[in-house]
């Protein structure tokens, strides 16, 4: 994890904020699999300000729609996800993810609007409701400070790991907490949005100013993720805020603003590099960084567009230091500047190494850089000496187990 001065790493994971539970259970809501937990809940004392943002995908799940409707005065209280069925392009999608959302609000005794759901899984197979019906009784029941993990593992899908997190801050002296869960490894290419990411604070702040500090800091973490190009259909990024910590409301972007974005960007950085190094099949974390940009959008761009390359991808699989790829890559980014001025330098916890300078090769060890790129994580560094700009972004290698999860993904 990347450590970030004033704000420290505690346990609690999405239930870390002051007056949230979560928990998960085993629905059997995949054909034949009763040994993994597949619904999720994740609850609030309070109703909380909430903040959201959704897929880009033009096919959205049910679950997408059910929230935005729930979400339009700005709160909620609870959110019941599964996995194992995306319940997308399905006929009869809203009115189930409408009843998951009315059964989990009968077990916490709240109203349905104030629920908002999500589902990750196969497309265009019908979600059962009868399993989810049943077990939402006894997941309302165990839910604890303690379930951020049986919550988290309830999400998960190809995942290989468990993505949680929460840090520790001070504002007006109180001190405050901020953590979320995460899900994706694969269909990873958000676009103003994000795959599954549940996110709690109980920082006292302003609705409108705990959306715009969402929309900005996921533009620079989740947004500069990518795993395989496909952007997800049930893509869904929810920050709660539960206002229990006791500082001053945080009503405009000051002193406290800062400290507040500065803290969900230390959770939603990590949970995002996470994500690109738990992508299916993958064996190493690749991190592109962009510095000499003409602005930061040229430098998102750049950074996107190398850690998006198959080709690329493929190469630091084999730790082939095909330095073209790079530079043809950065190449057809959709930017302007002078690929001319370009230089790249690849980087592990093995050394450092200039491979391309002026927008050309020059001479460096094979063997170098071999030892450099057998690392399981592996930088990219860019400068296009065209300015101030600079932006990070995050990939993986694409492997032959890449191939083979989504070969067999419905089998």
């Amino acid at each position: 994890m990347v450590k970030f001065k004033g704000y420290e790493f505690v346990e609690g994971g999405v239930c870390a904020a002051e007056g949230f539970t979560a928990g998960g259970v085993i629905a059997g809501i995949k054909a034949g699999n009763t040994t993994k937990r597949d619904l999720a809940m994740i609850s609030c004392t309070e109703r909380c300000k909430t903040a959201a943002l959704f897929t880009s995908n033009k096919v959205k799940g049910a679950p997408i729609i059910v929230s935005r409707e729930h979400l339009k005065d700005g709160y909620a209280q609870a959110v019941i996800v599964n996995s194992g069925n995306a319940n997308t392009c399905n006929p009869d999608g809203v009115e189930i993810a409408e009843k998951m959302c009315e059964l989990c609000a009968q077990a916490l005794n709240i109203d349905s609007d104030d629920v908002l759901v999500g589902s990750t899984g196969v497309i265009g197979q019908k979600l059962n409701i009868k399993p989810i019906k049943i077990k939402i009784p006894t997941l309302a029941k165990s839910l604890s400070k303690d379930g951020s993990g049986d919550a988290c593992e309830a999400i998960m899908t190809t995942d290989t790991r468990k993505k949680e997190l929460a840090v520790e801050f001070e504002l007006d002296g109180k001190k405050c907490r901020l953590g979320g869960i995460s899900k994706g490894s694969g269909m990873i290419n958000p676009n103003m949005c994000t795959m599954l990411a549940f996110i709690t604070t109980d920082v006292c702040i302003n609705g409108e100013l705990l959306q715009k500090a969402l929309r900005k800091v996921n533009s620079l973490t989740y947004n500069m993720v990518s795993v395989d190009g496909d952007t997800s259909t049930n893509d869904t990024l929810i920050l709660m805020s539960s206002g229990l910590a006791g500082n001053n409301e945080i009503i405009c972007e000051d002193k406290n603003y800062e400290i507040f974005e500065n803290a969900l960007y230390a959770v939603m950085m990590n949970l995002a590099r996470e994500t690109a190094r738990d992508g299916e099949g993958a064996t190493k974390l690749v991190e592109c960084m962009v510095n000499g940009a003409p602005d930061e959008n040229t430098a998102k761009v750049v950074a996107k567009s190398v850690i998006s390359s198959s080709l690329v991808k493929a190469a630091l699989f084999a730790a082939d230091a095909n330095w073209g790829r790079i530079l043809c890559a950065i190449g057809y980014a959709d930017a302007d500047f002078d690929i001319n001025a370009v230089s790249v330098e690849l980087a592990s916890a093995k050394g450092k190494l200039t491979v391309c300078a002026d927008g050309a090769g020059i001479a460096f060890s094979e063997d170098s850089a071999k030892e450099i790129l057998s690392e399981d994580e592996i930088k990219i560094l860019v400068d296009l000496h065209s300015g101030e700009g600079s932006a990070i972004a995050w990939g993986c290698d694409l492997t032959f187990e890449y191939v083979k999860i989504n070969a067999e993904y419905r089998t």
